[in-house]
């Protein structure tokens, strides 16, 4: 269940408040320069900035590379990367312990292990698993041709679109006990035609399949998304102006019969509202067997669409490494 990908295969492993997170990737060929320095921007963006939305747990998230390298270059062996998690309060959790959060992987993961599950901060389910995901996309950039280039945003948080007010929204919701939602918006260029495999690997199947693991991840529409079902076929239509195959819109978002067309690739993702909010909720206690009062502690993002950007990259990046011709 934590295994993704053919060509280009990864596996991931840790909890939130367990020693370590890591992940083997296997198919990354021999030769390739890597070092700990590649992976530095994109786990930059991930990392909690301490500012308004944003957990104040502070990890260093510094890669080890374990496996699969020599002297700077890859081995064509297995890759393997460990993190170690160093700013952990598990004790945070001990009084959640029965009673489980709303809207969190708590109830659902104790049915599933009947009962063996790690509760400390979500476990295996939390969203810090996203740090390996990230380090898995920086390897995936570097596997794909030099034309492709991500551009990834915010582009709305609470129904909002002026990423000036976006600071204030989420602090008047943290202020509130509260948290918000937001959009991130991955435009990646330079991709060549053709990448994907229909029926089931079309180029949207993987890379949504990928965004769906991410954790709060609700949603995912390519191009014009949603909005398409409200358009007509003379609106939606993307004419070919040229040999290259380039149009003149892009409301399929860069792929067409779940194939690269060598345009734009453009994709969305709707993150949740945190569920871990400080407002008090009533909610069943199993080990009362009871609806009660449960104020959540610990340290949590009121808004996890502002890191979530790095992971959603990481996740068109995967899916394009594994795709790629």
């Amino acid at each position: 269940m934590n295994r993704f990908g053919t060509q280009f295969r990864l596996a991931l492993w840790g909890e939130s408040h367990g020693p370590q997170i890591g992940l083997t990737i296997d198919g990354v060929p021999a030769g390739m320069a890597l070092s700990a320095e590649d992976f530095v921007a994109d786990l930059a963006r991930r990392r909690s900035s301490g500012t308004a939305g944003t957990t104040l747990r502070q990890e260093k998230d510094e890669p080890q590379i374990v496996a699969g390298i020599y002297k700077g270059y890859t081995t064509g062996a297995p890759l393997t990367l460990v993190f170690a998690n160093s700013d952990t309060r598990p004790d945070d959790y001990e009084a959640l312990t029965g009673h489980d959060r709303p809207s969190h992987a708590d109830r659902v993961a104790w049915e599933r292990s009947g009962g063996f599950n790690d509760p400390r901060g979500g476990g295996h389910f939390s969203g810090r698993l996203t740090l390996a995901l990230v380090a898995a996309g920086a390897v995936a950039k570097k596997l794909l041709p030099e034309t492709v280039r991500f551009a990834t945003h915010v582009a709305e948080i609470d129904g909002c679109t002026d990423p000036a007010r976006f600071g204030e929204i989420v602090r008047a919701a943290a202020a509130d006990g509260d948290s918000v939602g937001g959009i991130v918006e991955c435009r990646a260029e330079g991709i060549p035609a053709g990448w994907g495999e229909p029926f089931f690997d079309s180029a949207e199947s993987l890379t949504a399949h990928l965004l769906f693991a991410i954790p709060g991840v609700k949603g995912v529409e390519f191009g014009s998304g949603f909005a398409a079902a409200r358009m007509r076929g003379s609106e939606h239509n993307d004419p070919i102006l040229d040999a290259a195959g380039r149009t003149a819109t892009n409301h399929a978002g860069g792929i067409v019969g779940g194939l690269t067309n060598g345009n734009e690739l453009v994709v969305r993702a709707a993150f949740k509202p945190t569920a871990s909010i400080a407002r008090e909720q009533t909610t069943y206690n199993r080990t009362t067997g009871r609806t009660e009062p449960l104020a959540i502690g610990g340290r949590h993002d009121a808004c996890i669409a502002l890191r979530g950007a790095a992971a959603v990259e990481a996740a068109v990046a995967i899916a394009l490494a594994d795709l790629r011709r």
